[in-house]
């Protein structure tokens, strides 16, 4: 009688292990874009041939740490409240996701170059359909700009975001009023109204 042997699991730290393995690539990129897998290794508290025994190569290291950070988007932006009008709303989702990229800009910034963007964006499809959701709304509500079709707004918007994070200097203090407000720009509100909705955004 042959005897089939039950498929061998994952060692119950290695799901721990990637994670923290992430936390640190993250960390690592975010001071050196160009860091080597060796950096990113010793980071994580491991050796090289440890760290290619979760992932094959740097490209594959990146491309975990893209899909993680961009859950960790998707999941920050679903705690966020779609109440009040469109403009207010989309100012808190945008002033939620800055910071949360702000302390990984580097980091974020890789995952947004033009080498990765195909595959961040398929990432982040949630937040892409809220963002064409509330202009949607907006334009219904005559708080969002109508000379362009909506998807054409939702799709300015994520070209603004990506500028911001990849080019604005997130150490000054005003970094997140700068990067809400070209945003509220793009969506056809002047710096007056933008004044509004962040307090209200805030409040």
């Amino acid at each position: 009688m042959t005897t089939t042997a039950s498929p061998r699991r994952p060692r119950k730290d290695a799901a721990s292990n990637r994670v923290d393995i992430l936390a640190a690539a993250a960390a690592t990129i975010a001071r050196d874009p160009h860091a080597p897998i060796d950096a990113i290794a010793r980071a994580a508290g491991l050796s090289r041939r440890a760290l290619y025994g979760h992932f094959d190569d740097r490209d594959a290291l990146l491309r975990a740490m893209i899909l993680s950070g961009a859950e960790r988007f998707n999941a920050l932006a679903d705690g966020v409240e779609d109440d009040g009008p469109a403009p207010v709303a989309l100012a808190r989702l945008a002033a939620t996701l800055w910071d949360g990229a702000a302390g990984v800009q580097f980091a974020a910034a890789v995952a947004l170059d033009e080498s990765h963007i195909d595959e961040t964006a398929a990432v982040l499809t949630p937040i892409r359909r809220r963002v064409l959701a509330l202009v949607t709304r907006g334009r219904d509500e005559g708080t969002i700009r109508t000379d362009m079709p909506a998807v054409t707004v939702a799709r300015l918007i994520e070209e603004a975001a990506r500028t911001v994070i990849t080019r604005l200097d997130t150490s000054r203090p005003e970094a997140a009023s700068v990067a809400v407000r070209a945003i509220l720009s793009v969506a056809g509100l002047g710096w007056r109204e933008a004044d509004e909705i962040l307090k209200e955004a805030a409040a």
